[in-house]
C-alpha cells in the first residue's frame, strides 16, 4: 500500500484547509494512513511529518506494520500521549490551527484534549478528511475488494444448501459463516442477515431462531472481510412455488437494480443512480415499499462515503467502489433485496463478483 502518497495527499489537503495539523483517532482512518491494524491508536499528521501513537501492548506490532509515521509508544492512552506530545511541542511555535474530527471523539475525549493542548493549539473541526480520501481506491484496494467479493458471493451456494422448512435462520448463517472462516476470511464484515417468509419484510432481519417456514421469500445478506477489505451481497431466494404477484415483485427489483447498475459511470451523481433505481420501482407500482438508499461506498469499512441516495450530489470518479441494493418490503408478505459492488471505471463500472439475480427457488 502506498502509504506515502496517501499521507502526501492528505497533507495537501491541511495546507488547503489552512490546518497546521490534524489529529486522527478513527482506527480504520489509521489502518489507511499508516498500516496499523491494532485497536488503540492515534495518529499527529503534521505538514511535513507524521507521529504515530499507541501503548505497550502494541510495541511489535506497531515497528512490524507501521509505515511512513514515526512510532511512540506510551505508558498511557494513544490519544493522552498525543496530546501531550502535541502540547509539548507547541509551546515552542505560535497558536497552531489543529483539526481533529470530532465524529469519532467523545464530549469526554474532546474535553480533555482541550484542556492538554490548553492555548498552543486552536482546535477546529475537521470532518471526513481521510474519509474523502478513502472514498477512491487505488488499483492494490480494488484488487483486495474483489477477491473480498468473490470470496463473500462463495457463501450464497452455502445458504442454498442450508435454506430448509424447520431450519432455522441462525443456522443458516451459521454455516456460512463458518464456510467463510474455512475459505481464508479474517471474519464476518457484519451481522449476517438471513430473514426468511414474513420477516424477509425488515431491511435489516438479521439471522434469528425462528425457523425457515415451508414457503415464502428468504433475503441472505452476507459479507466477509479480506486482508483488511470488506464485501457485501444479498440475493433472495424462494422456498416452493411462487405466485405471480411474488414473482412480479422479484422481477421489479432486479429490474431496478440493473437499471442502478447501468447508471453508474464517472460524471454521474449518486443521486442519478438512485433515481434510476427509483423510477423503475414507481412504475411498477412499488416505489413506496423501497425504504433506503440504493447503495454506500465499501473498503476498509461496510459502510463508507459516498452515500447512493436520494438528493445526494456526490459524483462518481474511477475508483470509487460502491453497492447497488434496491429493495422492496411488504409489511406482512416479505420482501427482496438483490445487491451488488460495483467499481466505478474509466467508462461505465464492473460487477465485483457476478452472480446469478435470477430467482432461485429451493
Amino acid at each position: 500500500m502506498d502509504y506515502r502518497g496517501r499521507l502526501k495527499r492528505l497533507q495537501s489537503v491541511l495546507a488547503e484547509k489552512r490546518l497546521d495539523g490534524l489529529l486522527v483517532t478513527s482506527l480504520p482512518n489509521i489502518r489507511y494512513l499508516c498500516g496499523f491494524t491494532g485497536s488503540a491508536a492515534a495518529l499527529v499528521v503534521l505538514p511535513d511529518s507524521c507521529y504515530f501513537f499507541t501503548d505497550g501492548r502494541y510495541t511489535q506490532q506497531a515497528h512490524e506494520e507501521v509505515r511512513a509515521a514515526k512510532t511512540k509508544v506510551a505508558r498511557k492512552a494513544a490519544l493522552a500521549a498525543a496530546g501531550e506530545w502535541l502540547a509539548a511541542t507547541g509551546k515552542k511555535r505560535e497558536p497552531k490551527k489543529l483539526g481533529v474530527d470530532g465524529e469519532h471523539l467523545s464530549l469526554a475525549e474532546a474535553a480533555r484534549l482541550r484542556k492538554m493542548l490548553g492555548p498552543t493549539f486552536r482546535v477546529r473541526q475537521a470532518s471526513a478528511l481521510v474519509e474523502r480520501l478513502r472514498m477512491v481506491k487505488d488499483e492494490e484496494e480494488i484488487e483486495r475488494l474483489r477477491q473480498a467479493a468473490l470470496l463473500g458471493s462463495t457463501l450464497f451456494d452455502t445458504a442454498l444448501k442450508a435454506i430448509r422448512p424447520g431450519v432455522s435462520e441462525a443456522e443458516v448463517a451459521a454455516e456460512m459463516e463458518f464456510a467463510a472462516r474455512r475459505a481464508g476470511a479474517e471474519g464476518m464484515a457484519f451481522e449476517t442477515i438471513v430473514a426468511a417468509g414474513e420477516r424477509s419484510a425488515l431491511p435489516h432481519g438479521r439471522a434469528s431462531t425462528a425457523a425457515i417456514p415451508g414457503r415464502g421469500l428468504v433475503v441472505c445478506d452476507f459479507g466477509v472481510i479480506l486482508a483488511g477489505y470488506c464485501s457485501d451481497m444479498t440475493r433472495t431466494v424462494y422456498l416452493g412455488r411462487p405466485s405471480a404477484a411474488e414473482r412480479y415483485v422479484y422481477e421489479a427489483v432486479r429490474e431496478a437494480q440493473l437499471a442502478a447498475i447501468d447508471a453508474v459511470r464517472p460524471g454521474r451523481s449518486v443521486g442519478e443512480v438512485d433515481r434510476a433505481a427509483r423510477n423503475v420501482l414507481k412504475k411498477k407500482g412499488l416505489a413506496r415499499y423501497f425504504t433506503h438508499s440504493t447503495g454506500h461506498g465499501v473498503g476498509l469499512e461496510i459502510h463508507e462515503a459516498p452515500r447512493v441516495a436520494r438528493e445526494q450530489s456526490e459524483i462518481l470518479q474511477p475508483g470509487m467502489v460502491i453497492t447497488i441494493e434496491p429493495g422492496v418490503y411488504l409489511p406482512g408478505r416479505g420482501g427482496v433485496r438483490i445487491e451488488d459492488m460495483v467499481v466505478v471505471k474509466e467508462q461505465r463500472c464492473e460487477v465485483l463478483a457476478p452472480v446469478c439475480k435470477e430467482l432461485t427457488t429451493v
